[in-house]
């Protein structure tokens, strides 16, 4: 009897050790996989950010973006009227509204551009199209890395504000209508990306938005992006593609506002 109790005894822990090196096993298999899936998720970030910065080394300004028939002048598009959307990436994204008529869409954004860059290229990829109107968005790839460089934030805000009223400027110059876009919010900060992000973006982006207000004249609109895309200071969780971008539902609610614009009587669309 004690016997046959030594015995069961002993296999119940011989048992108890295969499940808890069955649980170890486990665990360091899915956390292997997890380490895994993680390595290669940031090897394929860095990867990305190294490209994009051997890019912009190579043609800082980005004036090969469009070359060749892209950069035909308003003689090649058969429209009476010729609008272009400017900016950085949100810029690029931004389709065109539909049943418009009389009007050529022209797209001049490019990704990951700051304010400077965009300013620095108005003349190469502006002037050529003669536009009649001009869409601008820009402005928040200089206010996301105010969390990299916090000293620095009033000099970043002030450099946005100035580059800004310089396109204005230069685009009003050539008698073009600009309908300036504020500065879009931000969607959901994602973990991995929360130690390189702080509240001051959202509240540059505000402060930047309201000094848009004050480049308001008779040929600068404002479109109130911001307004029509937020909610509790971050945009809409139905226009949410990922931190700094909108989806397509996001840029229909502009369009609409876009094409009320254009068709309303705010704009001589057809000077």
């Amino acid at each position: 009897m004690l016997q046959e109790h030594i015995q069961n005894k002993y296999i119940y822990k011989m048992q108890k050790r295969k499940c808890l090196f069955r649980l170890v096993f486990f665990l360091s298999l899915v956390a292997l996989v997890v380490s895994l899936v993680v390595n290669i998720f940031l090897f394929s970030q860095a990867k990305s950010y190294y490209l994009q910065l051997n890019k912009t080394n190579l043609d800082p300004l980005g004036l090969q973006t469009f070359s060749g028939d892209a950069l035909a002048d308003r003689s090649s598009t058969h429209s009476p009227v010729t609008v272009v959307f400017f900016g950085d990436s949100r810029a690029a994204m931004w389709v065109e509204p539909d049943n418009i008529n009389d009007v050529s869409f022209i797209n001049r954004g490019i990704g990951s551009q700051t304010s400077t860059q965009v300013w620095k290229r108005f003349d190469q990829h502006i002037l050529p199209l003669h536009p009649d109107i001009i869409v601008v968005q820009v402005g928040i790839n200089d206010l996301k890395t105010i969390p990299l460089f916090p000293k620095q934030k009033a000099a970043i805000i002030s450099n946005c504000k100035t580059n800004i009223h310089k396109i204005v400027a230069r685009a009003v110059k050539q008698d073009a209508t600009v309908i300036l876009t504020t500065i879009f919010p931000i969607g959901s900060v994602p973990l991995i990306r929360q130690p390189f992000w702080s509240p001051d973006v959202a509240k540059a982006v505000e402060d930047v938005n309201a000094y848009l207000y004050s480049l308001k004249a008779k040929n600068v609109l404002i479109l109130d992006a911001y307004s029509l895309l937020v909610e509790d200071q971050h945009v809409k969780s139905q226009y949410i593609y990922d931190t700094l971008h909108i989806n397509p539902r996001g840029y229909q609610a502009l369009n609409q506002e876009l094409k009320k614009m254009l068709l309303a009587g705010l704009i001589d669309i057809h000077k």
